[in-house]
């Protein structure tokens, strides 16, 4: 694969640790405004968080104990390997901030755990936990992702997120404001944006103080009210090569230096509605760079030199 193409996180990563280093997922009990009723009951249209849980992935067990069985599933191919304790599943901001230093710290205690990831709503963080935040960073390795999803407000309210994009924009810029690793999360293809709306909202993404941007198509998961209207009502879902030209076209207008994590997301099989691709995580990146290759294509090519990036 040519690193050149795009700011990939491998490469990136590789630069912060002089050692291999796995992400391994944490449930640590969290609620989510949005399921609560702070907000909302119904959560988002699309979550199930069962999609991107793994087996040792379970609340009813400590962090210490997730982090060990995680540690085994992930060390028997690299039992030299450290580990970035991730905090993924619904809101992992949404406690007092006492409450978040145990189980942030705990992570950060286990032998080998060498940082953490945090992922979370931008309308779930504070000022004296982002002073917390900030003074952990100088200790160890911390990334806050935030669930941005889209730029568009109309969008994010048909899918019930809870918050507009002023609130991630935001979070955003006070989280990178205190040198703290900011990672956005979107979705492509969202209800009613198609890909010129997907392109138009590129440079905004692009303009943000971001570190890190994480994207994947939208999948249609059982359980969710997402799928209950997709079977009332199919609405197009993009292929492959629908997605991998999005996909092309849409780093284009992405800075340069903005390290790009995923691309694309694989849910279990038995949980997905559509679309259905039949192809790993790896095969979609090795279509994605030949295509970018054969096209002469890379990240940041469309930017004007005039606004300040080449």
């Amino acid at each position: 694969m040519n690193k050149a193409l795009y700011n990939d996180y491998g490469s990136w990563i590789r630069k912060k640790f002089d050692f291999r280093v796995q992400k391994i997922s944490v449930n640590a009990g969290f609620s989510c405004p949005n399921r609560d009723g702070r907000i909302s009951f119904g959560g988002c249209i699309y979550c199930n968080n069962k999609t991107f849980n793994p087996a040792y992935c379970d609340n009813t067990k400590s962090v210490t104990e997730q982090l060990s069985e995680g540690k085994i599933f992930f060390g028997r191919k690299y039992p030299e390997m450290k580990y970035i304790a991730y905090f993924q599943a619904f809101t992992n901001t949404y406690s007092t901030v006492d409450e978040l230093k145990a189980v942030y710290e705990e992570a950060l205690e286990c032998d080998d755990v060498v940082g953490i990831a945090i992922g979370t709503r931008p309308d779930c963080i504070s000022g004296p936990l982002l002073d917390y935040l900030e003074a952990l960073n100088r200790q160890t390795f911390v990334t806050i992702e935030y669930g941005i999803e889209s730029t568009n407000d109309d969008t994010l309210k048909k899918i019930n997120r809870g918050h507009n994009f002023e609130c991630a924009k935001r979070a955003v810029f006070e989280t990178a404001g205190r040198g703290i690793t900011t990672c956005g999360h979107i979705i492509l293809g969202l209800p009613g944006e198609n890909e010129v709306e997907s392109l138009r909202q590129a440079p905004i993404i692009s303009s943000l103080p971001l570190d890190i941007l994480k994207m994947h198509q939208l999948q249609i998961i059982k359980g969710t009210k997402l799928a209950n209207d997709y079977n009332q009502t199919p609405f197009h879902l993009y292929t492959v090569d629908e997605y991998i030209s999005l996909i092309a076209e849409y780093i284009q207008y992405l800075r340069k230096d903005l390290v790009l994590e995923r691309f694309v997301s694989q849910s279990p099989k038995d949980m997905l509605v559509a679309p259905y691709w039949g192809i790993k995580n790896y095969e979609f990146t090795n279509l994605l760079n030949n295509k970018l290759n054969s096209e002469g294509i890379y990240q940041g090519k469309k930017i004007k030199a005039e606004v300040g990036h080449s």
